[in-house]
């Protein structure tokens, strides 16, 4: 995630609003504002479809209420680290 620092505001708003899958437009988000990109303030999060009710990537896992995702707990172990 880290070498997408370059990615312009417009394309990834376009990107995301027409790709098909909420998953990994949750995923996408979640880790594009975890990484602290300067695009993402400039995503209209409104203009995307993330569908409704809670995705799961893992079983068991730690679910993250802003993006309603449930993630790996190793994964949210990382992300809590690098705070």
């Amino acid at each position: 995630m880290e070498g997408l620092a370059t990615l312009r505001p417009g394309q990834v708003q376009e990107l995301l609003e027409n790709c098909k899958s909420i998953k990994a437009k949750r995923l996408f988000l979640f880790f594009a504002e975890r990484a602290g990109h300067s695009w993402y303030k400039y995503i209209d999060q409104t203009k995307i479809g993330l569908g409704s009710g809670k995705r799961s990537i893992s079983p068991n896992g730690v679910f993250v209420p802003k993006y309603n995702l449930v993630i790996p707990k190793d994964l949210a172990e990382t992300v809590n680290q690098r705070r």
